[in-house]
């Protein structure tokens, strides 16, 4: 795939350029900071962007801005955000206008490579890539919620996993599941959060994070 990298780390920078390389993808441009991250975006229209949330001057949020700018005005532009500790508001912020084509992932996530690439593939192909951190965070904070308190053990497990932003077979896989027993698990857990039923799982995993971090 063709990236845009933003990140103020230079050894995190170069130690991704690298890695994405020897992967076979095209690095079109390694930028340390969010100010023309947008327009580089706008004019190199790549797959995906890797953005930093915190970037010079200020270091607060100028990489998150930039993600949701592009996610506003380039749909079909994957988009992938690091933090250093999850952001409960910058997670709703990025997942705001959907939940297609879009990461929200820890930064030591990357340094455990192949869940990194995976995570890129995903968002690549269409999907999401949440952080399992940031969505235990956020089944935490909702979890005074009375919906939330009518899931069995199993059934919050496989919502995790579903929010992390997995595929139904995927999710089978993790928990050692058979595809149908995912489906039923997944048919109860939506029925207990009375979510309107949707066909494609990335409109669900939305529909479950906007719960959740309400």
């Amino acid at each position: 795939m063709r990236l845009i990298l933003a990140e103020d780390s230079t050894l995190l920078r170069e130690g991704l350029v690298r890695l994405l390389a020897e992967e076979g993808h095209e690095v079109l441009v390694a930028l340390g900071d969010a100010r023309t991250l947008v327009a580089e975006t706008e004019a190199r229209r790549p797959d995906v962007v890797v953005a930093d949330i915190r970037m010079p001057p200020t270091h607060t949020d100028e990489g998150l801005r930039a993600a949701v700018e592009i996610r506003e005005r380039l749909p079909g532009t994957g988009v992938l955000v690091l933090s250093q500790h999850v952001e409960r508001s910058y997670a709703a912020r990025l997942l705001a206008p959907g939940a297609e084509r879009v990461g929200y992932l820890l930064k030591d996530r990357v340094a455990q490579v192949d869940e990194f690439l995976d995570a890129l593939d995903r968002i690549h192909g269409g999907g999401a890539a949440i952080d399992p951190e940031v969505v235990r965070q956020l089944v935490v904070q909702g979890d005074r919620a009375d919906p939330l308190a009518r899931l069995t053990p199993r059934e919050r497990e496989v919502l995790e996993v579903l929010a992390q932003g997995y595929t139904n077979a995927a999710i089978g896989r993790r928990l050692h599941l058979s595809l149908s027993a995912v489906e039923k698990y997944l048919n109860s857990v939506f029925d207990k959060l009375e979510l309107v039923r949707t066909d494609g799982y990335s409109r669900r995993i939305l529909a479950v994070l906007r719960y959740l971090e309400g």
